[in-house]
């Protein structure tokens, strides 16, 4: 089976979690931005959760898929329509015609996944099918997705065959039919503030108190320059309390680094392997979802939580993620 691409959005590549083992080298982990969405989409269609999925950013492309496709769609909305009809999301949806997928405006978050039953046939580099743009390999020909190109859908597993049997018994009208079951929504973003939850990294201290007193009480700007490597804020400038000369040291997602304007970056999917600018806190890994979702112009604010804090609430979502894997199989029985 096949996938089409009739035109291609503004920015719509294949990630899965990334090349993982290779930064020694200089090689970035690269990935889908919101990690989570695109794990429920690939367990909603009964995928292996590092499954490659399409990572789709504020404008969708418009995809024909062939008759017997089963897909899912999670993280922001696009406002995806078959034939003028609306597409649920945060749940399997089977097609029982050839359909042509069409997304529209953005009306919350800004990427949005498309997993699709047996994932996405390209060929492992560095043991992923992620798209590193900036160097031109994975994915489709390293690079984002065009009009004409056709996409090639991989074996689909076990588990996928008994979602589709399920799927058919299903009584539908239209071209496609969807589960009455769904995926809770997990994007809970203030409109006016995004509040990130974060933790003290190496040079926390090297902060001046009025700064730290900034940090945690200022709304700040998501700026034009924000790209998969990084988030760049605007708002109230953070300054040392002298200057500080580092040597670069490892940085990881959800790093927030102060450069010397003061302010703030946030480290993301393809950050770099390295950074020498002071490291002054940490977003919580279940915090990361909320802020890829977040447009230019949109805000965010800072609260502090301690390390500990941090990994209980990575601990509760990977036990809820278990939990749905569990679902998903007695669904299927």
């Amino acid at each position: 089976m096949n996938i089409s691409v009739l035109s291609s959005g503004l920015l719509t590549t294949i990630q899965d979690l990334g090349r993982i083992g290779y930064q020694k080298y200089g090689v970035i982990v690269s990935g889908a931005m919101d990690t989570y969405a695109m794990r429920l989409s690939n367990i909603m269609v009964g995928n292996d959760e590092n499954e490659s999925v399409l990572e789709m950013t504020l404008i969708g492309p418009s995809l024909k898929l062939e008759k017997g496709t089963l897909f899912s769609l999670t993280g922001g909305n696009l406002s995806p329509t078959i034939n003028e009809i609306k597409v649920p999301m945060g749940r399997p949806i089977y097609l029982t015609k050839d359909c042509i997928l069409k997304f529209g405006p953005c009306i919350k978050g800004c990427r949005s996944y498309l997993a699709v039953a047996g994932g996405f046939d390209v060929p492992k580099v560095m043991g992923s099918k992620s798209t590193y743009l900036r160097a031109g390999f994975g994915g489709f020909n390293g690079r984002a997705l065009r009009k004409d190109d056709v996409l090639s859908i991989g074996v689909k597993s076990q588990l996928s065959h008994e979602i589709i049997k399920k799927m058919k018994d299903i009584e539908g009208n239209g071209d496609f039919v969807s589960s009455g079951w769904y995926m809770k929504n997990f994007m809970m973003q203030n409109p006016d503030s995004t509040v990130i939850r974060v933790f003290e990294d190496r040079q926390f201290n090297a902060i001046s108190e009025e700064s730290i007193n900034k940090f945690f009480n200022s709304k700040f700007n998501v700026e034009n320059q924000s790209d998969r490597m990084g988030y760049r804020l605007s708002g109230e400038k953070i300054e040392l309390k002298e200057k500080l000369e580092m040597i670069s040291e490892e940085v990881s997602v959800g790093t927030i680094q102060i450069p010397p304007d003061g302010n703030p970056i946030i480290l993301l999917a393809d950050r770099q392997t390295a950074g020498g600018y002071p490291k002054i806190a940490h977003v919580a890994s279940v915090d990361i979802q909320k802020i890829v979702q977040l447009k230019p112009n949109d805000k965010i604010t800072f609260k502090k939580i301690t390390l500990k804090e941090a990994e209980k609430l990575y601990f509760k979502r990977e036990k809820d993620i278990i939990e749905l894997k569990k679902s998903m199989r007695l669904i299927t029985i």
